[in-house]
């Protein structure tokens, strides 16, 4: 049985809502620790995922944070008229699944079932989440400044200001 099929087996007993927000502490630290399968970490499959999100930007939706972590990703996007949030971040995970599987040498799922999703209410949330999604390396102690982690848009945002200054 998966870690989180276990973690939902335990959690089964409480109210919906505080079941799922302790779901969502537990897959939070479990990812922060570094822990399960860290495909990520590849170089090669970093930049597989991380230009899969630049591809459409601008397109079918605006991208305004990424983090691509050794276990997982964060993005806070915003879709275009016509794009579901659904169909991109599908359109993502089965892209890039592919095309790091081949880079990997192997087959079979690479992402987790379920993506957690949010929508955001207001600016103070958009705020607060474009600077969950840049620290989170710094918090899982792979760099000392989000800007230091090449696979995120505080990296690049500090790129582009270098180059046009």
């Amino acid at each position: 049985m998966e870690v989180i099929e276990k973690w939902e087996e335990g959690l089964r007993m409480l109210p919906e809502g505080e079941a799922k927000r302790q779901k969502y502490i537990l897959v939070e630290r479990y990812l922060d620790e570094g822990r399960g399968a860290c495909y990520l970490r590849n170089p090669q499959c970093a930049e597989i995922a991380q230009n899969a999100l630049f591809h459409f930007a601008g397109q079918r939706y605006d991208l305004h944070a990424w983090c691509v972590m050794p276990n997982h990703v964060h993005t806070l996007f915003t879709p275009h008229t016509g794009w579901a949030w659904s169909e991109i971040a599908g359109s993502w995970r089965s892209f890039t699944a592919k095309q790091c599987n081949r880079a990997l040498g192997r087959a079979g799922r690479f992402w987790q079932r379920d993506p957690f999703d949010r929508y955001i209410r207001d600016q103070e949330h958009f705020d607060k989440t474009l600077r969950y999604i840049e620290n989170n390396p710094v918090k899982a102690k792979l760099c000392d400044k989000p800007e230091d982690w090449p696979w995120s848009s505080a990296y690049w945002r500090k790129k582009k200001g270098e180059e046009s200054g």
